[in-house]
């Protein structure tokens, strides 16, 4: 899959090297899938997404630590390289912070909605790993803001940026019928709807939509309500002596 070099395309400025976001996002999922190589790690046990130990042990860091380990060699360079394809211009628009909280959001989310899919519908013992729910919502995303870029798939197939993704929308909705396959549908259809979700919602009645900022600022909240809350019952034990 590549850019097209089409005059009606959209141009990209991608002079000055790659945002920070991507950048280190890229060098940490290489990274480590390189040291589990190399010195034979196994990542699985502990930082897999594994939706039993979520639920009946609380290893919430699940829903994170999944989306940097990779199974194989095919399955980092296709979401590495497509990170690196659409996330430049989508970090560039949102800026570094907004561009992680966004990619954030749809991981971890994907990985949620992983948890709750498997315990209804499948296997809760099963591992996932794997960017692609994030990816995927950098996809959507992409296809939601500039739907007419013209892509090509494999240097072969030009085709507008909203059809390529309805493609792989309707790829994932299938295979979610088709249990076993090793791949995680769920995680790709839940990656794209949470893209769809933040980018639609970035305003809401004037104000941006950031769940993570948001959710950080209602624990700020609360923070500050709680030692409000103490202060004041440490003036009433003081005033009653």
């Amino acid at each position: 899959m590549a850019y097209s070099t089409r005059s009606y395309a959209r141009s990209f400025s991608n002079s000055g090297g790659l945002p920070p976001a991507v950048k280190w996002l890229l060098i940490s999922n290489v990274g480590i899938y390189v040291l589990g190589l190399v010195l034979r790690l196994q990542f699985l046990s502990i930082f897999a997404l594994r939706p039993v130990d979520v639920v009946t042990h609380f290893y919430l860091w699940q829903l994170v630590t999944y989306m940097f380990l990779h199974g194989s060699i095919f399955h980092i360079l296709f979401n590495m390289l497509t990170l690196w394809w659409f996330g430049v211009d989508l970090e560039r628009m949102l800026g570094t912070r907004k561009f992680l909280n966004f990619y954030f959001f749809c991981g971890v989310g994907a990985g949620v909605c992983v948890v709750i899919g498997e315990y209804l519908f499948g296997n809760p013992r099963g591992l996932t790993i794997g960017s692609s729910g994030a990816i995927y919502g950098i996809l959507m995303a992409y296809a939601v803001l500039w739907p007419d870029q013209i892509i090509s798939m494999f240097g072969i197939f030009p085709m507008k940026m909203k059809w390529f993704v309805g493609i792989i929308g309707a790829i994932a909705f299938l295979g979610a019928f088709t249990p076993g396959s090793g791949v995680s549908d769920v995680a790709h259809l839940s990656g794209l709807g949470f893209g769809y979700i933040y980018i639609k919602m970035r305003r809401v009645r004037g104000l941006r939509f950031d769940p993570i900022e948001m959710a950080r600022d209602r624990y700020k909240a609360w923070k500050l309500a709680r030692a409000k809350k103490k202060f004041q019952v440490y003036l009433k034990k003081n005033r009653s002596q």
